[in-house]
């Protein structure tokens, strides 16, 4: 049957199409109190849970997992090889690219942030997982619930937050932050002028140091110069080897760190409680770093020693200093045919040490009768797996 030529004018609408009435469904009266709906996947809890206030995402379609990676210059070079050390490498095609994925993870994007907004974006729900440093969560995110730290100390990132002063001047026999406060110029109509990044920090780090008359002064970037352009007195600032504060005329004080900092690997508690895929991407990335971190500047030491027994031979290693911290070792016995016969010719102990220990160990091995002493680095299994199945 031959179809019908569509006509060349479309009919103009009927006037009561155009008209129709105003709201077509009555508005929605919200709940009180405002509940949620969780899903979760334990056996031991029932399917929903009913959790009163909570105000998570309501996607009828889940999103993308979001990862935030700072993209700060003395932070995004170690993340990046902290997740590449870990088999998580980061597909990235050059430096400007703010969102890239991971191979090994499905499903989920990278995005490069700033240090805070990575904070920022967690506590909205816009990212699900964050690795940054522990002095940008102290700063915008630790007295908040909805921010979760799943692990303190990714080992990458070190700085710390430190008071820095002028060499000269007025603080040229200025050496701690006691003496700082002692200066006696400070008032109300002429405050210690602080710049940082960082003002929550500062601000109650020097009430509890009894700096009073001071002015918190905020600005973002490389602080070192404002000294010496007469914009503040003293800077607050992230500190790694110092050379740049030398190079500025500047100098720390005894006291004046206000705390240590390293990459931490930080969560959007909503996006837990809420999304199972969340969770079980925030623990392939846990596991694999956790296996990363333990294996780092750890050696398998294999000692070839003679003995009456099993028994003999570990009360014997783990008598020494340097292992007695070894779990589990591992002893075998190693056989050799003689007159026909297979004996026990030694055992073959296999502990791990750590790279500090390892010459001290090796020695004491050797006090204790070890014939032989065989070191190789540690590598974590899961490691192996994925080399053996070529990921």
């Amino acid at each position: 049957m031959p179809l019908l030529p569509l006509p060349q004018k479309l009919l103009p609408l009927p006037q009561k199409l155009l008209h129709l009435p105003q709201p077509l469904l009555p508005p929605l009266q919200p709940l009180h109190p405002p509940f949620s709906e969780i899903a979760f996947c334990s056996r031991s809890l029932p399917s929903t849970v009913a959790v009163p206030g909570f105000k998570g995402r309501q996607d009828s379609k889940q999103r993308e997992i979001r990862l935030g990676l700072p993209d700060s210059r003395h932070m995004v070079n170690e993340t990046l090889g902290l997740l590449k050390d870990c088999q998580l490498p980061v597909e990235r095609d050059n430096s400007q690219q703010h969102i890239a994925a991971i191979p090994q993870l499905s499903n989920l994007q990278v995005w490069f942030q700033r240090p805070k907004d990575i904070v920022k974006k967690l506590l909205s729900g816009d990212l699900d997982i964050g690795i940054v440093g522990f002095d940008t969560v102290s700063e915008f995110g630790q007295v908040n619930e909805d921010l979760i730290v799943v692990h303190n100390a990714l080992g990458c990132g070190h700085c710390r937050l430190s008071l820095a002063i002028p060499k000269n001047g007025i603080f040229e026999r200025i050496n701690s932050v006691k003496e700082l406060a002692q200066i006696s110029q400070w008032t109300n109509k002429n405050p210690l002028r602080v710049v940082t990044g960082l003002p929550n920090l500062g601000r109650k780090f020097m009430k509890e140091n009894g700096l009073k008359h001071v002015s918190i002064l905020t600005a973002d970037g490389a602080l070192e110069g404002f000294p010496q352009r007469g914009l503040a007195d003293v800077i607050l600032d992230l500190v790694s080897s110092g050379t740049t504060l030398m190079a500025n005329n500047l100098k720390e004080i005894e006291g004046g760190t206000v705390l240590e900092s390293q990459a931490v690997l930080v969560a959007s508690r909503k996006s837990l409680i809420q999304r199972e895929d969340v969770r079980d991407t925030t623990r392939e990335i846990l596991e694999r770093v956790e296996a990363h971190l333990k294996a780092d500047g750890q050696f398998k030491v294999t000692v070839y020693m003679s003995g009456s027994s099993v028994e003999e031979i570990t009360e014997r290693i783990l008598s020494q200093p340097s292992l007695s911290g070894s779990q589990n070792p591992a002893v075998c016995q190693v056989f050799c045919q003689r007159d026909g016969k297979m004996v026990v010719d030694c055992y073959a102990i296999d502990i791990c040490v750590p790279e500090k220990a390892l010459y001290s160990s090796v020695q004491q091995l050797r006090a204790i009768g070890s014939s032989r002493v065989l070191i190789s680095p540690l590598t974590p299994r899961w490691q192996q797996l994925l080399a053996k199945l070529g990921l």
